[in-house]
């Protein structure tokens, strides 16, 4: 059995607060550069066929595919280089959530292509739609840092920020209370 010393594992922990979210930022912006590019080339992105029939659907018709598929790319282009550089990260975290919110359409337009018998059991298409939740809290978890928020690997500041908010949660009630 492996094991490690308490003093190693708080000096493993520490790493990850300092580098995780950089980490997380630039993985995701590798994932949407990397897909991104896919869409430019006819026939490589396993999602080109789903995401044209979605945006045609989506517009009634007035967007086709041959048109929505370079427009894709550079989105998702866009947000890779706004997540790896931080340029314009507020706006790159915006275009992020609005194009995870189009991914998800196909589960509501196409549900016979991405689920079998039931939304219980999602079909190859439908996993891979299904996964983006994960994209999504990657997002949310970065946006959390826009203002400097940080993860923190020290347990009494933790139990300070526990009580904070609790408080501020009562304080918060009162003041409803007496406005109402």
């Amino acid at each position: 059995m492996f094991s490690i010393s308490g003093k190693t594992e708080a000096r493993i922990v520490a790493w990850k607060a300092r580098n995780g979210i950089n980490i997380l930022r630039i993985s995701l912006g590798i994932i949407f550069i990397w897909f991104g590019v896919l869409k430019f080339f006819p026939g490589l992105s396993s999602a080109e066929e789903i995401a044209g029939r979605t945006i045609l659907k989506l517009t009634f018709g007035w967007v086709k595919p041959h048109t929505s598929m370079p427009i894709l790319a550079i989105w998702e282009c866009i947000i890779g280089l706004g997540l790896i550089t931080k340029a314009w990260l507020r706006l790159t975290l915006i275009l992020l959530y609005m194009q995870m919110a189009g991914t998800f359409l196909p589960l509501i337009f196409f549900p016979h292509e991405t689920f079998y018998h039931s939304v219980l059991v999602p079909t190859l298409l439908g996993q891979y739609i299904i996964k983006n939740f994960v994209l999504i809290s990657g997002g949310i978890l970065i946006g959390a840092t826009l203002k400097g928020g940080k993860l923190i690997n020290k347990p009494m500041l933790e139990e300070k920020a526990a009580k904070l908010e609790k408080r501020f949660g009562r304080i918060r009630r009162i003041i409803k209370l007496k406005t109402a």
